[in-house]
């Protein structure tokens, strides 16, 4: 099954920090794109071992949509 799935990636200290919302499955890196790579991991581990029960407890994509703003 594909899913598409939300990665904020945001400035820490010397590094970024990579979260998914929508299962709140987070990781690190020195980069960008090292950060968004290691989170892509983390949830692949993340839907391979964790049961189904803690998948449908803990995914939550009715909370995450687009915001347009203007000004």
């Amino acid at each position: 099954m594909t899913r598409q799935l939300t990665a904020i990636i945001e400035r820490e200290d010397n590094g970024y920090v990579a979260l998914c919302p929508e299962v709140d499955v987070a990781s690190q890196g020195t980069t960008v794109d090292e950060a968004r790579s290691n989170l892509k991991e983390a949830l692949e581990l993340f839907f391979e071992y964790a049961s189904t029960e803690e998948i449908r407890e803990r995914l939550h994509d009715d909370a995450i949509e687009p915001l347009a703003m203007t000004g």
